[in-house]
């Protein structure tokens, strides 16, 4: 008789992780630290699991996620909303970490989401600088709002010295950044070519090698659902509601959109293609959508090829 298939579920918190394996029922408990992940480690390998999941759960979960691919066990992170909606339609309406934990289990057996690559540790670096970059930008703008109604002199000098402080660690960071690509020369081969595509700048370029290392191997269309910029129908009956975009790597995608302002301006294809979906009647937000999706498709093309950017494609894809 065959044995059957473990799966395994892990809620991760910032100081514990809550494990629950299937079908056996059996749950513990380890610590979210070096010795807590060596011990489930050691407790999940003999099991030889078919499937381990856990939440993406803004970065504590990545210590886990590296040491289970280094010991070769298949792992992927997903994301909370769509563990928590499988909860709620089996029925799991409580919400406490063992169950949540169990309902991850059920979900890596039911579902069966394509165990996550290892990535290598340059590429963990870029990706690693390319968010601090965005959380300074993030806080550079907030004290910027701050500014026009600081009065107190004090303070408005405070900010002043504190923005002074941001503008030097994004250009530290933008230096970084420029010297990672710069050292590997696949990378350079890469940001070479995507920075030749229109509205593709340093960032958008460096966040698509950082966060999206699928791109330049997959299919165009699975890239875009990847990414977030796939339309969902929304029909029932003879109800044709409106397509709309969800999930996905929401930093890739702000920056494709940011790119698609640009390109969407530029005299071109890209700008050709935005304009006859204006003239049937296409709202703003939906033309820069289907820009940036289509951008996304031939940079994949233009990777996969190892071809410079030709303005052709945009006519053909």
């Amino acid at each position: 008789m065959t044995e059957p298939l473990v799966f395994v579920g892990i809620d991760v918190a910032k100081a514990t992780l809550d494990v629950a394996v299937r079908p056996t029922g059996a749950t513990f408990q380890v610590a979210n630290d070096p010795d807590g992940i060596a011990v489930l480690i050691d407790r999940l390998r003999p099991l030889t699991p078919a499937l381990v999941v856990l939440e993406a759960t803004g970065g504590y979960e990545a210590p886990a996620v590296a040491a289970l691919q280094v010991a070769g066990l298949p792992v992927t992170a997903v994301n909370p909303r769509q563990a928590r909606d499988f909860a709620k339609a089996t029925g799991r309406l409580a919400k406490t970490d063992r169950i949540d934990a169990q309902a991850l289990a059920h979900f890596a057996e039911a579902i069966r989401p394509e165990p996550r690559p290892a990535v290598p540790a340059a590429q963990q670096a870029l990706d690693a600088l390319l968010t601090r970059r965005r959380q300074l930008v993030g806080m550079r703008v907030m004290e910027a709002n701050r500014l026009p109604t600081a009065t107190d002199p004090a303070v408005r000098a405070g900010i002043e010295r504190h923005l002074a402080w941001l503008d030097d660690e994004v250009a530290a960071a933008d230096q970084q950044l420029s010297e990672a690509v710069a050292a590997s020369p696949a990378w350079r081969a890469k940001d070479d070519l995507l920075r030749g595509l229109p509205g593709v700048g340093p960032v958008v370029s460096r966040t698509l090698l950082a966060a999206l290392p699928e791109l330049g191997s997959g299919d165009g269309g699975k890239l875009a659902a990847l990414v977030g910029l796939a339309p969902y129908a929304h029909d029932s009956g003879t109800l044709r509601g409106g397509r709309h975009i969800r999930g996905g790597r929401a930093e890739v995608r702000r920056a494709l959109y940011l790119a698609a302002l640009s390109a969407a301006r530029r005299a071109g294809p890209l700008k050709d293609f935005a304009d006859r979906l204006r003239a049937r009647g296409k709202k703003a937000k939906v033309v820069l959508i289907a820009v940036a999706r289509k951008l996304l498709v031939i940079a994949n093309a233009v990777l996969r090829t190892g071809q410079p950017w030709q303005p052709a494609l945009a006519a053909s894809r």
